[in-house]
């Protein structure tokens, strides 16, 4: 699923958390947020903390990953290192997490 707004990410979030067969509260409880945050995620409120976010999307076993738009912008610094076509910036959640768990108080 392409993620552009608040609402593409509740939708995505919502999905998977029914597919998983788990209610808000035990996703709330799983990922350490509150449950009334994690309906406004879902609702696709645009404030959403990313830490939040971040873990919420772990606790879902989902892995959040950038693409370059297709098309979008002057092509500028769009080929990878070798000349070939970008390569997707995956996103180590584990590492993300992992600092910002250090930088918390």
């Amino acid at each position: 699923m392409r993620v552009l707004t608040p609402k593409d990410l509740g939708t995505a979030v919502g999905r998977r958390r029914r597919a998983l067969g788990l209610s808000q509260r035990t996703l709330a409880e799983k990922a350490g947020v509150s449950r009334d945050w994690l309906i406004g995620l879902e609702q696709g409120r645009p404030r959403a903390e990313l830490g939040l976010v971040l873990r919420t999307l772990a606790a879902l076993d989902l892995a959040l990953r950038l693409d370059a738009g297709d098309g979008a912008g002057d092509g500028a610094g769009d080929a990878g290192a070798d000349g070939g076509p970008p390569a997707a910036a995956d996103i180590d959640l584990d590492m993300v997490l992992e600092r910002a768990r250090r930088r918390e108080p």
